[in-house]
């Protein structure tokens, strides 16, 4: 029987195969985190790393149980103590849970990178397993934060060469506002909830705001005429949000107000937003986030306000290898050992490891009976050098060093290689 990954997942290779394998090579993730902890510590986060699974009361408390994650998404199984567990959906609940958990409940702020886990329909940019980077900020209720953790997304994308981004911003404002508004939300949508979707009409019900974010064509015409939510903040929210937008241009940091934007997790609350990309299709999110006021709270904790955000690692390699990003090479050996008998492999194989003790990267392969064939596979693994040795270098002690750059070949004494090769490299 042939084995193949499950459904909605792949794996994630040391070269390209295929031309369509070449975003989930690993030294791409690997180039794609070093550029996320780097920025994340430049703008003063910490990394911290959850469970992979959680008792699922703690998303069904905090995302919502008719949020779309809770109620079709979510990989759940009982343990043997017969408690709900599932697979992380997403990062938030997990960091402020972790919080709560190890009291540190004070400001504070923290960025994660890992697997995450969503039982969806698979499809261009979206997968059943995937991963993501995202950041909590907890403590500081002002705009400023906002601007910070918006900064921070669009600078990590500056960083890695995306262009042609839009970041699109709305405020759904506090709980008074928002329940203001679903009243007269629900009072626009009553006459026409006949023709809605299936799917919005379960939403009408229990979660009339993300009707907002409806893909059916009718259903956006429709809404062209429905009431903003700008129209009924606070003024305290609506305060908050222009201090937001005057910063983003103060730093020119370009947007589009977009009031039909809302989250899909009830915990939202205040400034949301999402950067699309024109690469990825339907499926044109690369990152969203947003301000959380009260999770913790909800979670057993303090009463402190956060902000965040997650962007998908597929999405973001797939819009890098969609504008043609620069990625660096994958890693290569220095230094590719040739023994040509098996008695000269048996003299260069301590060599090898004596190389590598020296931080120089090498590899050694199996007695190869024909060298053009060898030197070949030194130069298709990226080696900059070639070390020969068949019986009559064995006989003299010395080995054939063949520089794979300049094709300029020299005779090295055995003692001498170590030596010879940490002067060159």
């Amino acid at each position: 029987m042939k084995y193949s990954a499950p459904k909605g997942t792949f794996d994630i290779l040391p070269e390209a195969i295929r031309p369509d394998t070449k975003w989930r090579l690993v030294h791409r993730y690997t180039y794609l985190e070093e550029v996320l902890r780097k920025t994340s510590l430049d703008y003063g986060f910490q990394e911290i790393r959850t469970p992979i699974f959680e008792r699922t009361e703690l998303f069904t408390r905090s995302s919502g149980e008719n949020s779309d994650i809770v109620s079709k998404e979510m990989y759940t199984f009982e343990d043997k103590a017969k408690r709900l567990m599932s697979l992380r959906p997403e990062g938030t609940a997990p960091v402020i849970r972790a919080l709560v958990d190890n009291q540190m409940q004070d400001a504070g702020k923290y960025f994660y990178i890992g697997p995450y886990f969503r039982y969806d329909r698979p499809q261009a940019g979206r997968f059943r397993q995937f991963h993501q980077y995202g950041v909590e900020a907890v403590g500081d209720p002002t705009p400023e934060q906002d601007v910070e953790v918006i900064d921070l997304i669009m600078e990590i994308y500056r960083r890695l060469g995306i262009q042609e981004l839009t970041l699109l911003i709305n405020s759904i404002g506090d709980k008074e506002s928002r329940a203001k508004y679903v009243t007269a939300l629900k009072e626009f949508l009553q006459p026409h909830l006949s023709t809605l979707s299936e799917e919005s009409q379960a939403r009408f019900e229990n979660n009339p705001l993300r009707i907002l974010d409806t893909k059916n064509a009718k259903e956006q015409e429709l809404l062209k005429s429905a009431p903003s939510i700008t129209d009924f903040l606070s003024e305290k929210s609506k305060a908050h949000f222009d201090r937001v937008l005057k910063w983003l241009d103060k730093l020119d940091i370009s947007y589009v107000v977009t009031p039909n934007l809302v989250r899909g997790l009830d915990y939202y609350t205040e400034t949301v937003f999402e950067v699309t990309s024109n690469v990825l299709g339907a499926q044109n999110s690369i990152g969203a986030g947003g301000r959380y006021d009260g999770l913790m709270r909800e979670l057993g904790g303090k009463d402190l306000p956060g902000m965040g955000f997650a962007t998908g690692i597929e999405r973001i390699l797939n819009t890098m290898d969609g504008q043609n990003a620069h990625f660096p090479e994958a890693p290569h050996p220095s230094c590719y050992i040739i023994p040509m008998t098996e008695s000269a492999r048996e003299k260069l194989f301590p060599l090898a490891f004596a190389l590598r003790r020296e931080k120089i990267a090498t590899e050694i392969c199996g007695v190869s009976k024909k060298l053009g064939k060898a030197v070949g596979q030194a130069s298709d693994r990226g080696a900059r050098f070639a070390v020969i040795v068949g019986e009559e270098e064995l006989q003299k002690g010395v080995a054939q060093v063949k520089d794979l750059h300049s094709r300029e070949s020299e005779e090295i004494a055995l003692d001498k290689l170590v030596e010879m090769m940490k002067g060159k490299l």
